[in-house]
């Protein structure tokens, strides 16, 4: 399938609005990483915490529409940002760092060009296709 084919099937951002997007991840890892250095959060949890999300790489091996779920379930906005409001509704620091850290996990990834992925496989992305032989 050539590239051309691949983004027209998964419907890929592209141009302008493709390096937006990616800047707008840049922007929520630099924002997040700061608030939680204001917050006062440990760097050593920060270090542990920061690639649990890619853990969710291990649901590829029952198939690519099963792992594109997981992944996309655990670089989406919803779930840190109900733990984010969560912890400051309940004033509960290790939710918020949490939240946090995942949400600057989900930036730098986004950064990096790491979008939610297709179930036509891990390397089609709504940030275009990533790899070998692709730009990321």
């Amino acid at each position: 399938m050539s590239e051309t084919t691949a983004t027209e099937a998964t419907g890929a951002a592209t141009g302008g609005l493709r390096t937006m997007l990616r800047l707008e991840g840049l922007t929520l890892f630099i924002g997040m990483t700061l608030l939680y250095a204001v917050w006062g959060g440990s760097w050593w949890i920060y270090a542990v915490l920061f690639l649990v999300p890619d853990l969710s790489f291990a649901a590829y091996l029952s198939g690519p529409k099963f792992g594109a779920m997981i992944y996309n379930t655990m670089h989406s906005y919803m779930a840190p940002m109900t733990l984010m409001t969560t912890g400051f509704a309940l004033a509960s620091p290790l939710t918020l760092s949490i939240a946090l850290i995942w949400l600057a996990h989900i930036g730098i990834d986004r950064a990096l060009g790491y979008g939610m992925k297709y179930s036509a496989g891990f390397s089609f992305t709504h940030l275009g296709r990533i790899g070998k032989n692709f730009s990321v």
